[in-house]
């Protein structure tokens, strides 16, 4: 049953009542000097639906709120508690400076350097390895008779 406000002239009061919508305009008792009290039409009016399980203010414009802020959307996924991924921004990490990339470049230089260096040697260490192994004789171990 919807709420109605009533006014009473006799006590200049208004007071609310819940009736059918049928009755609505039929007077109703004052609850303070029992006089006839007339209905008032209300001066200012909010109609509310649900979306996504929120309530919502018509007209609906698509947007939310959280904690008293505008966002575009409900907040989904996993966050902290009282928290909205528009309003709560992670802090980007720190740009680097143009010295630090040419030091972290450099670095990167020296390290392919160092590693191939050791491929090269890698690669005269096992030559020498294969040379002596083919320097030497098999032994063949004698057979039993």
């Amino acid at each position: 049953m919807p709420l109605y406000e009533y006014y009473c002239e006799t006590c200049d009061g208004i007071y609310e009542q819940l009736r059918p919508m049928r009755e609505a305009a039929e007077p109703w008792p004052c609850p303070q000097c029992n006089h006839e009290g007339s209905r008032v039409m209300p001066t200012s009016f909010s109609a509310f639906t649900y979306r996504d399980g929120y309530p919502r203010r018509i007209p609906d414009d698509g947007k939310f709120w959280h904690l008293g802020q505008k966002v575009s959307a409900p907040v989904s996924g996993p966050v902290k508690p009282n928290e909205h991924p528009e309003i709560n921004k992670p802090t980007p990490p720190p740009q680097k400076t143009k010295g630090e990339l040419s030091v972290e470049a450099e670095k990167k230089r020296l390290e392919r350097q160092q590693k191939a260096a050791e491929e090269v040697e890698r690669k005269a260490a096992i030559e020498v390895w294969e040379k002596n192994q083919a320097k030497k004789k098999p032994e063949v171990p004698p057979l039993a008779v």
